[in-house]
């Protein structure tokens, strides 16, 4: 993969999510008719949001076959990073919220769920609808950047890419959480993410399982809605994170730049690569184009 697969990445991706979009919106009727009131469990919705990760998946087909494909998912297998990176995962992101929430003073609000445990299944969507786009995003969009761009100047790019992608549930798809916010705030929130998940993304290595679990987190259904401060305090977070980790976040090849797990896995005999698409293995089993190897430097003592 190059450049060139990680613009027609971002071209096929708001070509086809925001198709689907500009027709649910010029069809309103129609559109509820097949497949009920918009919200963010609308099939028509969830597809958008899937747009990201089948594109990722179609161009990871494309270049390196079906077993390419596994060796892409097997960076799900990736878990391994500092106990103060996972201490930010688990508790940090809904602290983040909740100080939005005594900031605007909706801390004491009931528990969104009654009884508490209906908070379980609510969980289903949350760690299937939304994680699914990072596929896309970290699964390809960002190993490819880096592999041009330290880790902050990609992480930034990244950030303004997707937010972009999300405006028109802004304007055009009332009914979704989104349609209720500012969006200059989530804009801001977006890019701050972008930035704070690339510090976990190469701390793991270029893990797919982090990065699905923390666009769950932020996600969470029993979160309570604190726009737009939490927007600002993740602006704040993603701050300390590039100060701390300043010599990795400024540095051109810190970062985790593998699309597939380890290096470029080989093509499926029954999907041999097209003329157009580079060999994926050399003779003594190491892949032929190295920068698809996952390289980071040894953390400091």
């Amino acid at each position: 993969m190059s450049m060139r697969t990680l613009r027609t990445f971002f071209l096929a991706t708001f070509v086809l999510s925001w198709s689907v979009g500009v027709l649910l919106s010029v069809f309103p009727t129609q559109a509820a008719g097949l497949f009920g009131p918009m919200s963010n469990t609308n099939p028509a919705f969830i597809l958008i949001v899937y747009t990201p990760g089948i594109v990722a998946v179609v161009l990871v087909v494309w270049h390196y076959g079906f077993r390419g494909l596994g060796a892409y998912l097997r960076r799900f297998a990736l878990w391994r990073m500092s106990w103060s990176w996972w201490l930010l995962l688990v508790i940090g992101m809904p602290a983040v919220v909740y100080a939005g929430a005594a900031v605007k003073g909706t801390l004491g609000d009931p528990f969104p769920f009654t009884p508490w445990f209906a908070v379980f299944p609510a969980l289903i969507p949350a760690l299937l609808i939304g994680p699914l786009e990072e596929l896309g995003w970290r699964g390809v969009a960002l190993p490819l950047l880096q592999r041009r761009f330290a880790p902050l100047w990609a992480s930034l790019i990244l950030g303004v890419v997707i937010a972009l992608w999300h405006t028109p549930a802004f304007f055009f798809l009332s009914g979704t959480k989104q349609s209720t916010w500012a969006l200059g705030p989530f804009f801001l929130g977006i890019v701050a993410i972008s930035v704070i998940l690339t510090g976990m993304f190469n701390a793991s290595r270029g893990s797919l399982l982090v990065a699905f679990l923390f666009h769950a987190q932020v996600n969470g259904p029993a979160w309570p809605d604190v726009q737009p401060w939490d927007d600002y305090l993740f602006v704040a977070v993603a701050i300390v994170v590039v100060l701390v980790n300043r010599r990795t976040m400024l540095t051109r090849g810190a970062g985790a730049t593998a699309v597939l797990f380890g290096h470029e896995a080989p093509q499926s005999p029954a999907f041999p690569a097209r003329p157009d698409r580079p060999a994926s293995l050399s003779p003594n089993g190491v892949g032929a184009n190295p920068v698809e190897a996952l390289h980071l430097p040894e953390p400091a003592p």
